[in-house]
């Protein structure tokens, strides 16, 4: 492109992280770039909301974000604001089931309803009570992945950037609730945010117990990638000590193999064939790094998270014909489901009153200088 606001912003992400000084620097630069030559701020980026009005998600509520940094994505606001489709230019990066985004179904929790209304998307969040297949147990019943997903937000408020003010942050916040008379009453409150020229989205979470009794609580974020960033020949970063979720799964994640690459299309996973490993990541002052490498693309996913709050990192990989895709989902538990972490002795019960916190950054990073940076840092753990 030639000297427009996209390499403005292009050429400020190669720097270092958003100090006060280099804030006022570039606060300059766009000035001096743009100052009176737009009318509105949604030319450079910001939020638009919509409501999506055909198929399967018509009537569901949605914010499209961008960045003005090559970044955009859209957050599913009557879906747990979980993040369906996000594009680093021209390249997607999440992978899309075929459903695509259906409206919620607050009452598909039973079995294995959930994959019914599952369409991937950059992340999708899972809990906030049970995380793993259906299951039963003397404490009750359970579907796949909780009920979360399926419940919309109340949003509480969107914060647009204004560069002209040199205020850079733009977020969206919301409370999406999991709850019933006489049973657990979950709140889980939600902050996504960017800023103005950055390609990162960052993710912070406040799950609450507002009941009057300690309820089990468990979290999972199911982060997926697909084609282009995810293909044959790419890198899946994560380090630590892992072990494969299921006998099936040691097809794929045995010492002989190289499951740290991205196979080609697998015949094997037509169908329900699919492969897991449960991560022990290792962190570096507290924060775990895990991503994807596309070197012939020329830039990687960086998915960073704090091992207090979500100790386990599982790592689904799923290659068939017309679904292919990785996933790299930061838990508080292994994928195994409630009445398993019972019996470890590893399941949360949060008390009445009780909040946890949770924080997440997922960056592109498509710098020579980046790159090599966050290989060095999983390469040092």
């Amino acid at each position: 492109m030639g000297g427009g606001q996209y390499n403005v912003f292009a050429s400020a992400t190669h720097n270092s992280s958003f100090t006060t000084h280099y804030k006022s620097i570039l606060f300059k630069v766009m000035q001096e770039g743009w100052k009176n030559k737009i009318s509105n701020i949604s030319q450079i980026g910001g939020i638009e909301t919509s409501v999506l009005d055909n198929g399967a998600g018509k009537g569901t509520r949605i914010a499209w974000i961008n960045t003005g940094s090559g970044l955009r994505y859209k957050v599913v606001l009557d879906r747990a604001m979980d993040i369906a489709d996000t594009f680093f230019n021209c390249h997607c990066l999440s992978w899309i089931n075929e459903t695509g985004i259906m409206q919620p179904q607050p009452f598909s929790d039973k079995g294995a309803d959930w994959l019914r209304t599952f369409g991937g998307g950059l992340f999708v969040t899972c809990g906030l009570s049970h995380i793993g297949g259906p299951e039963s147990d003397e404490n009750g019943e359970r579907g796949a992945h909780g009920r979360i997903s399926n419940t919309p937000a109340e949003i509480i408020s969107i914060l647009q950037p204004d560069p002209f003010q040199n205020e850079m942050e733009m977020s969206i916040t919301g409370r999406i609730r999991e709850t019933s008379i006489f049973g657990p009453r979950l709140e889980l409150k939600r902050t996504i945010s960017s800023r103005l020229g950055q390609p990162v989205i960052r993710i912070k979470d406040e799950v609450t117990n507002n009941g009057n009794q300690s309820v089990p609580h468990m979290l999972l974020y199911h982060f997926n990638f697909g084609w282009p960033l995810a293909d044959e020949g790419v890198d899946i970063l994560w380090n630590g000590k892992w072990q494969a979720r299921d006998e099936n799964s040691k097809l794929i994640f045995n010492e002989k193999n190289n499951f740290r690459k991205c196979p080609p299309v697998m015949q094997e996973h037509n169908g329900a064939g699919e492969a897991a490993a449960f991560i022990d990541c290792t962190a570096v002052e507290g924060w775990c790094a895990c991503g994807l490498y596309n070197a012939g693309l020329g830039f990687a996913a960086a998915l960073r998270f704090q091992k207090e709050q979500l100790p386990w990192l599982t790592n689904w990989q799923h290659w068939g014909e017309r679904e292919y895709v990785t996933g790299l989902e930061p838990g508080t538990n292994k994928v195994a489901g409630q009445k398993k972490a019972r019996e470890e002795g590893t399941l949360i019960m949060l008390q009445p009153g009780e909040t946890k916190h949770y924080e997440l950054e997922f960056e592109v990073l498509h710098t020579t200088e980046k790159i090599e940076n966050f290989l060095k840092e999983l390469e040092a753990v």
